[in-house]
């Protein structure tokens, strides 16, 4: 890969899912989601992206379609990019999730090869599988849509941060971050 491709999280889901576990589930934007589509699209496309890539999600795949008409380039699926699959946590307020399991979350950071939150996927499958997908992007600029928690993966598995400090690796629904062509695994955590 010879381009800087853009990562950038969707933007805000709806209130009703504020506090909530929501991951792989597909769930809707806010307004304030729905309202920063066409102001964020109109940014990321003045990049001039040659592809735009999607996780599959409703909140990733909306963004994604208005760049690529409005950059006019080839929309594509990847659903190697979506969020964590967190199993019977989904839908489940982060305190409800708390209460139920005490600070068994700890384990998404503390045993990142084999906790498996709500019985869903461990850190480390979410890691090994959105590098692939990294892997196979096109050799040109393009835009991934995709969630916090796969950013925050790859971002921490390129740059050798442990992955105690991956959560502070999300950025902001709506944000981006450019990676490296050429970043390649250094001290690989899988």
């Amino acid at each position: 890969m010879t381009a800087r491709p853009l990562l950038v999280r969707h933007t805000a889901v709806a209130r009703a899912w504020a506090g909530r576990c929501y991951g792989a589930s597909d769930v809707p934007l806010s307004r304030a989601g729905r309202a920063a589509l066409a102001p964020l699209a109109i940014a990321l496309g003045s990049a001039g992206p040659a592809w735009v890539i999607h996780s599959g999600r409703v909140r990733t795949r909306l963004l994604a379609e208005r760049l690529a008409r409005l950059a006019q380039c080839p929309l594509l699926e990847d659903i190697d990019w979506r969020e964590r699959d967190f199993g019977t946590w989904e839908g489940k307020s982060w305190a409800a999730i708390y209460r139920a399991t005490g600070n068994a979350m700890d384990g998404m950071i503390e045993a990142p090869a084999t906790f498996r939150p709500g019985g869903g996927e461990t850190t480390l499958e979410l890691a090994a599988r959105v590098y692939r997908a990294w892997q196979r992007l096109p050799d040109a600029m393009g835009v991934v849509v995709t969630h916090g928690g796969p950013i925050a993966a790859l971002v921490g598995q390129l740059s050798g941060e442990p992955v105690s400090a991956w959560p502070g690796l999300i950025p902001a629904p709506g944000a981006s971050v450019a990676v490296a062509p050429s970043a390649r695994l250094r001290d690989s955590v899988l």
